[in-house]
């Protein structure tokens, strides 16, 4: 009877452990995934960041050459409102209550509102 017992508790005892090792593989590959997604997102913001600077040194150099006498250290006024619109337009939410994430591909009524307003 007793030998009966510890069988049946080391067969429990296997099955849990299988079990243990089918999460531990879903685990893996969720983290695998992840990491993957992260270094595809991490690629992606080095790639804006350098195209997004390339932009800027194109706007400096226009901006130069158009405007001589201007300071540099002025700043637009709507140039703030310009760039959150260009934000807003690349999918990124302006408003405050989900500022910097990403839209998905939906329109934000705040983001609206916000724009509407900063442009009357």
């Amino acid at each position: 009877m007793k030998e009966r017992n510890f069988l049946d508790s080391v067969m429990e005892f296997e099955q849990q452990l299988e079990s243990m090792h089918q999460q531990f593989r879903e685990l893996m590959g969720f983290v695998a995934e992840m990491t993957e997604k992260n270094h595809s997102l991490q690629l992606e913001n080095h790639h804006l960041r350098k195209r997004l600077d390339k932009i800027d040194e194109q706007e400096k150099e226009t901006s130069d050459r158009q405007r001589p006498e201007k300071k540099q250290n002025t700043v637009d006024v709507g140039e703030g409102v310009d760039n959150l619109a260009r934000l807003y337009n690349e999918g990124f939410h302006v408003c405050n209550i989900h500022y910097g994430g990403i839209r998905k591909g939906e329109d934000c009524l705040f983001c609206l509102s916000f724009l509407n307003k900063q442009n009357a």
